[in-house]
């Protein structure tokens, strides 16, 4: 292993975190230590673990709740529990909260190679669940493909199996879901993958010119046509042809498109000879097909010769599971190309973003990151720093227990004219309590 395997040892006990800090710096690996909670959590917020040994018994927390915290905010960490009087309902408990192997103490140092190199690589499999990208130069086909929620492992392996085959697929979801990153996925899982993938945004052309875009033309065809023009479909021979926003497409353009895919030939604007070519189609849309027949500008035997596999893209509100991975992934892409010194994302930065309802999606989720990036005024990105996405949609987020009753009774304080008595009988505590709670909160008359 290398020393990029960044591992984090949480165990109150001084000997223990020496000895297995040790065992693992020999190893090579980088390793730090905590003896609390809360120092564990700082640590997590400021550097990417690849791999947690967890103490099951912690002096400020149980360890199976400080494992389904660390779950919940890096999933894709992987935890490894340590006992020393370990119990097979204790062993289900962690394993079912995420838990990658469960280990009784002392460890053996010779277990240590086995224990972390098969936690790796469940984390492999998790990060990584389709194929190496072909060597060919393309891009990341896994770009922002990033999710541990179980409607993206389903998308994962349904991926993969429709990679196997030929057939037309149909991608529906919403704006900024990641359509094409999909499209990518199946084309570069597939027996076409060292051939081209060639994409066009069918509502981005009016229909004069997304006839010679998708089927090319030839010299003299038009003004302007000095020399013959390969289209899209041309280009696609062997390949892959992705139709994003195939709902956009004319109605004539639609029956050009249903003869191609029925009969493997077409004809350049301007041409008269017939051309064969070979592809596999997937197409995307954000629209309700099925409506746009029924209003007659759909064709339903285009609709049908496209929709032989659908698959349904899920919205980022239906996986927020996966946002803290995916800003950790956009931040870093960011961070890079702006060289910004910023370290990570506060938790109370990430519970933002996870209560957030994201209407554009993952493509929102990744401007929104740039912005608080370039705009940050501290190392670690907080809620505030996120602000603007409530600002500009109205949207309300919902508080936290603390902050409900921080604003709570700040507001009963100045109705009151910070009168203790007067507020505390209002809010029916004590004094003392009300006066525990400003010491609390921090709060402090509004004219102050």
């Amino acid at each position: 292993m290398t020393g990029r395997t960044k591992i984090l040892v949480v165990d109150d006990e001084l000997i223990q975190r020496e000895s297995l800090s040790g065992w693992f710096k020999k190893f090579g690996y980088e390793v730090d230590d905590a003896d609390n909670v809360n120092k564990s959590m700082e640590l997590l917020d400021q550097k990417d673990y690849d791999l947690v040994f967890l103490d099951l018994r912690m002096p400020d927390m149980n360890g199976i709740t400080l494992l389904e915290r660390i779950k919940t905010a890096y999933p894709l960490t992987q935890v490894v529990m340590l006992t020393a009087c370990g119990s097979v309902e204790t062993a289900v408990e962690a394993m079912k909260l995420g838990a990658c192997d469960y280990v009784t103490k002392p460890v053996e140092p010779g277990d240590l190679v086995r224990i972390v190199e098969e936690s790796l690589g469940q984390k492999q499999i998790v990060n990584e669940p389709m194929n190496s990208a072909p060597p060919n130069g393309s891009s990341d086909f896994r770009e922002n493909l990033i999710g541990v929620s179980p409607c993206m492992r389903q998308l994962f392996s349904l991926i993969n199996q429709i990679a196997k085959v030929d057939s037309p697929v149909l991608l529906q979801g919403e704006t900024g879901t990641g359509k094409e990153l999909v499209a990518k996925a199946i084309h570069a899982n597939s027996e076409r993958c060292y051939q081209p993938f060639i994409p066009i945004n069918c509502g981005a052309f009016p229909e004069t010119l997304l006839e010679s875009e998708l089927f090319g033309y030839e010299s003299g065809a038009f003004t302007g046509a000095l020399k013959a023009k390969k289209g899209r479909v041309e280009m696609a021979h062997g390949g892959t042809l992705f139709l994003d926003e195939v709902g956009e497409i004319p109605l004539k353009m639609q029956i050009d498109l249903l003869r191609v895919l029925e009969e493997r030939t077409f004809q350049r604007v301007g041409g008269t000879r017939d051309l064969n070519v070979d592809f596999r189609l997937i197409c995307a849309t954000h629209r309700d097909l099925a409506k746009e027949i029924e209003r007659g500008i759909f064709r339903q035997d285009f609709y049908y010769r496209l929709n032989v596999i659908e698959v349904e893209i899920p919205p980022l509100r239906g996986r927020v599971e996966d946002i803290p991975e995916l800003a950790r992934y956009f931040l870093d892409k960011i961070r890079a190309e702006t060289n910004k010194p910023i370290t990570g994302i506060h938790r109370d930065g990430l519970e933002f973003l996870q209560s957030y309802s994201w209407p554009g999606n993952v493509r929102e989720l990744e401007n929104a990151i740039e912005r608080a990036v370039v705009l940050a005024k501290s190392r670690y990105l907080s809620k505030d720093d996120f602000g603007f996405l409530v600002r500009h949609s109205g949207q309300i987020i919902p508080q936290t227990l603390d902050e409900s009753e921080k604003q709570h009774i700040g507001n009963i304080l100045n109705l009151c004219g910070w009168n203790i008595t007067k507020a505390a009988g209002v809010l029916d505590v004590s004094r003392i309590t009300l006066r525990s709670k400003i010491k609390k909160y921090n709060l402090r008359p509004a004219a102050a």
